[in-house]
């Protein structure tokens, strides 16, 4: 087994690299493909208060990436980690369902995201969280394909800025048209 998955992976690294070498100036890389933006629910947001995160993935026309339930399990899932620092918890990532799409490389549907995708992040700012300025690093990990071709999947490492005043009565909410009931 080992081996085959050896023999496999080698066989994937070949496909990629001759895939870049013949239309190296056409494909774009996964970067390129998915332009995240990270907003925060509240600004400032206060101790003892919770608030969200998310994650808008601009999708580029053409291209999809896989939804976070996979529709087989080869599939790289979307997916969204955090570090919280000292002062910070945080919930389970609430992804979007996934659309079910019909590709030429593939016999059944899978179940992708394209266009304009919201992740959020529930977050608790503790009664100890530090006052002012802070920052929740995220990490991004997506493949991007076309109906033609994937990419190599991708991982971005992303910021989420926000201030924390001294109380959850003075955070005020931002961003609404990210955050509007859903």
């Amino acid at each position: 087994m080992k081996r085959y998955l050896v023999t496999l992976a080698a066989g994937v690294a070949l496909s990629y690299a001759v895939l870049g070498q013949a239309t190296n100036s056409q494909v774009p890389s996964g970067r390129d493909v998915v332009k995240p933006e990270v907003y925060a629910s509240m600004e400032p947001a206060g101790r003892g208060g919770s608030f969200q995160i998310a994650v808008v993935m601009n999708i580029r026309q053409g291209f999809h990436v896989n939804a976070r339930e996979k529709s087989e399990e080869y599939l790289i899932a979307t997916d969204l980690k955090a570090q919280f620092p000292s002062g910070f918890s945080g919930g389970e990532v609430v992804y979007p369902k996934g659309q079910l799409e019909t590709f030429t490389f593939s016999k059944k549907p899978l179940n992708v995201y394209q266009g304009k995708v919201i992740l959020r992040l529930p977050v608790n700012a503790l009664a100890t969280a530090p006052l002012g300025e802070q920052h929740i690093r995220l990490k991004l990990r997506y493949q991007a394909c076309s109906t033609e071709f994937c990419l190599l999947p991708t991982t971005l490492p992303l910021d989420a800025a926000v201030s924390i005043t001294a109380s959850a009565s003075t955070a005020k909410p931002a961003h609404a048209e990210i955050f509007a009931k859903q």
